[in-house]
């Protein structure tokens, strides 16, 4: 495995962390506790030091499975890093009683990195700031409850910039980042002002909830077989010297292993120049193809009124990128209950870290489902 020095904190990681957020379920939707174990497990002992997990993933049960996969000998073979769930805390006084719940449910006496979760501009102004949790995060490092403070974002630029120099003592920042998100979110310029800061820069979404393992075929095209669609994402991401490393939600053991082998190769400068201009030529064609910009992170869910929110997506952006939009129907078909049952209620909206209209969505999935000719349906 191949590490990378962690902004200032002294600290190495490996260039791959874990995301606890995708591990693979059972078909009640329940975590499958064997296989995810297994799966961490396999991780640490193939040099991963860094598990990245949060309150309220799969369904609050995430944090509850670190805990029993990291006994044995593991907890002390890994930086364990969670976060506080600003966006749905309703006071301040929420702040101290989930992070000792965290600790109780990861069964550890502290944890290394702890983030202010998926902070975007109202978010901060209205409880950051306003309940002083920057202050609150300082006395759980005083306490020993945490290590080192940082926090997750998903905004724009100047909002980015904003919180970074707000508080001088940001310790690291984890930010989404792919060949597609260059120019969205934090951006690549803001990328780079973190770690010229000193903070350390940590990448989530470097596959964009898996769309960039598959591909359409008309970016697909942009690059050779001699890698996989999955290793030219990753590489893009390694390549670059203010990344400190790649956190991926993988959701079976094949992915594990050959995530943790790609990592074992990594390195800075590793994109070759004659390469660059593949990724700026399928960012343009995925760009253009794209419908909705859903990653599958499932914070929406569970939806009130029924709706598997990720999967309406999924399906529907499958349809500019073929022409058999009848097999696609069929696939929506399949669905219980579809996005015409949107009530408009906005909760999935207020929690979305893309910041998706999800209720105005609905409703052009629904149209575009109820032109395609049933007769297409046979085809």
């Amino acid at each position: 495995m191949k590490y990378r020095k962690f902004g200032n904190t002294e600290v190495e990681i490996s260039a791959l962390g874990f995301g606890c957020m995708r591990f693979p379920t059972t078909e009640d939707g329940e975590i499958d506790e064997a296989k995810a174990i297994e799966m961490l497990r396999y991780g640490i002992d193939n040099g991963i030091n860094y598990i990245d997990t949060a309150y309220m993933y799969h369904e609050y049960k995430s944090e509850d499975l670190v805990g029993k996969a990291l006994q044995d000998g593991y907890r002390e073979k890994v930086y364990l890093a969670t976060k506080s769930p600003v966006f749905m805390m309703d006071s301040e006084a929420e702040f101290e009683k989930i992070l000792d719940e965290q600790l109780e449910k990861l069964q550890t006496p502290y944890i290394d990195f702890y983030l202010l979760h998926s902070l975007f501009d109202e978010c901060w102004e209205e409880k950051v700031v306003k309940w002083k949790l920057i202050e609150k995060m300082e006395k759980a490092k005083a306490d020993g409850k945490i290590k080192h403070i940082g926090f997750s974002f998903h905004d724009e630029y100047d909002v980015f910039k904003k919180m970074i120099d707000y508080y001088d003592k940001w310790e690291f920042c984890q930010i989404q980042m792919n060949y597609v998100d260059v120019s969205r979110q934090a951006t690549l310029e803001g990328m780079k002002y973190a770690a010229d800061k000193g903070l350390g820069v940590i990448i989530m979404e470097p596959l964009l909830g898996g769309k960039l393992s598959n591909l359409p075929a008309r970016v697909a095209e942009c690059f050779t077989a001699e890698k996989t669609q999955t290793q030219w994402a990753l590489e893009f991401l390694w390549d670059k010297p203010e990344v400190s490393f790649l956190l991926s939600g993988m959701s079976s053991m094949q992915h594990v292993i050959e995530n943790v082998e790609s990592a074992k190769n990594s390195s800075i400068g590793c994109v070759k120049e004659e390469d660059k201009e593949r990724y700026v030529k399928a960012k343009d064609i995925f760009i253009n193809s794209a419908l909705v910009g859903c990653t599958k992170c499932s914070y929406c869910m569970p939806c009130p009124f029924g709706l598997d929110i990720p999967r309406i997506f999924e399906i529907y952006n499958k349809l500019p990128t073929s022409s058999e939009k009848g097999k696609f129907l069929k696939e929506y078909n399949t669905l219980e209950v579809k996005a015409d049952a949107c009530q408009k209620c906005q909760v999935c909206e207020s929690v979305c870290p893309q910041h998706l209209a999800i209720s105005t969505l609905m409703e052009e999935v629904h149209k575009a489902f109820s032109e395609i000719k049933p007769s297409t349906e046979e085809d």
